[in-house]
């Protein structure tokens, strides 16, 4: 498709009633007894996500993000007794890499925050969030960009800071308090990267029982990471899709994973978040096929403003290739990669995803996947009483041949 095409994509195109009754607010007792959507073949199909292994070809690759969300709100007080709300976005300082900085131990560290109440937050004034053994102090660097400087008085990483004293990272569209059960149930069974401030919600479904079915049938899993960032939820203010500016996210894969990514025949993804990662790896090699600078940068427009003919595997090899000549063990990148109704998915056969917000990137996506027929398995998912959004019910899409 020409771009001008993608220019003139419309957001309003991608406009649904979503009932509030329908968002779901909590999760099932039970990960895999949320309901699950198949759409094959145009036809729509009605099942439980604990009937998935049934419908998924054998030695098929299934592909999971295996991204680890971080307990990033985090509430101090001021000398007054007045909360203020920081919610981690990324690292600024001494490092952008979210793993690296969540491991830091004897150092001061600055993150770009939203900050709740933020006009009771003078400048200089520090906030401090005591815990019996340790204490945490916070203060503002940037009021204009909201940088957050942070330091505390124990010999641990940040990371077991936030962990204990940091909340769950709720959706706005959850409308109650961070309660016990969430602190496991908003992360999947197959976490193991700290980073992303928003789960990759399409693999909350899994449970380890699905997984071992999934081995029995000889279906075989894989990983990349991708963490998952605030902007997730931003929604397109913009008319015109284009002129939306796409987040950026950090991802990595190791070259084992990548490897068999790149020798599988039959790949699903679970999950929007998972499809981005392969998506842009993708367009990494062939940003190294024709010699580019920062191959391991895709931004947001790059795929429509670039021909290329190469497949997903020949794509893939570029990459491996460069990591062996550069002796690496995995490849880290970041994207803002915007998939639109009209791009070319490379990457899979299949998308494991929930029910998405209207007017989201997230619903662009799927329509790039299933084409106009979105709004049939939507309407289909809401006559039909499916629970939307984080902690809602799940969705197998093929892709349209």
């Amino acid at each position: 498709m020409s771009i001008e095409h993608f220019q003139n994509i419309k957001i309003s195109d991608f406009d649904y009633d979503l009932p509030t009754d329908l968002v779901a607010q909590h999760p099932l007792k039970n990960r895999s007894d949320s309901k699950l959507l198949i759409y094959k073949d145009n036809q729509i199909s009605h099942y439980h996500f604990h009937d998935l292994p049934h419908f998924l070809p054998e030695n098929s690759w299934i592909i999971f993000n295996n991204t680890k969300v971080i307990p990033a709100r985090i509430f101090a007080k001021k000398a007054t007794g007045a909360v203020i709300q920081l919610f981690l976005l990324n690292p600024v300082t001494p490092s952008t890499d979210v793993e690296r900085v969540l491991k830091i131990k004897d150092s001061k560290i600055a993150w770009q925050c939203l900050v709740g109440n933020a006009k009771k937050w003078k400048d200089g004034e520090v906030l401090v969030v005591q815990m019996e053994n340790f204490g945490l102090s916070a203060k503002l660097l940037d009021r204009a960009k909201m940088i957050v400087e942070f330091d505390w008085d124990a010999e641990i990483s940040f990371s077991e800071v936030i962990e204990k004293i940091g909340n769950m990272p709720l959706p706005p569209y959850i409308k109650r308090a961070e309660e016990v059960e969430d602190k496991g149930r908003y992360q999947t069974v197959f976490a193991k990267n700290d980073g992303a401030v928003a789960a990759p919600t399409a693999g909350l479904h899994f449970t380890q029982n699905i997984i071992d079915q999934l081995n029995q049938k000889h279906i075989n899993t894989a990983e990349v990471t991708l963490h998952v960032g605030a902007g997730t939820f931003k929604p397109v203010d913009e008319e015109l899709v284009w002129k939306h500016p796409m987040h950026n996210e950090f991802f990595s894969v190791s070259i084992e994973q990548l490897q068999k990514i790149a020798n599988s025949n039959y790949r699903i993804a679970t999950g929007t978040t998972t499809l981005r990662t392969l998506e842009s790896l993708y367009w990494c090699g062939v940003k190294l096929s024709k010699g580019e600078a920062e191959p391991f940068f895709v931004e947001q427009h790059y795929p429509y403003r670039k021909d290329s003919t190469i497949s997903f595997e020949e794509s893939i090899k570029q990459v491996i290739d460069y990591a062996f000549k550069n002796d690496l063990s995995s490849i880290h990148g970041s994207s803002e990669l915007m998939i639109m109704p009209g791009y070319t998915i490379r990457s899979i056969n299949a998308l494991i995803t929930n029910f998405h917000l209207p007017k989201s990137t997230l619903l662009l996506l799927v329509s790039a996947l299933v084409g106009s027929d979105w709004k049939n398995i939507y309407d289909e998912a809401k006559n039909n009483q499916y629970r939307f959004l984080s902690y809602g019910d799940s969705s197998l899409l093929f892709a349209k041949t």
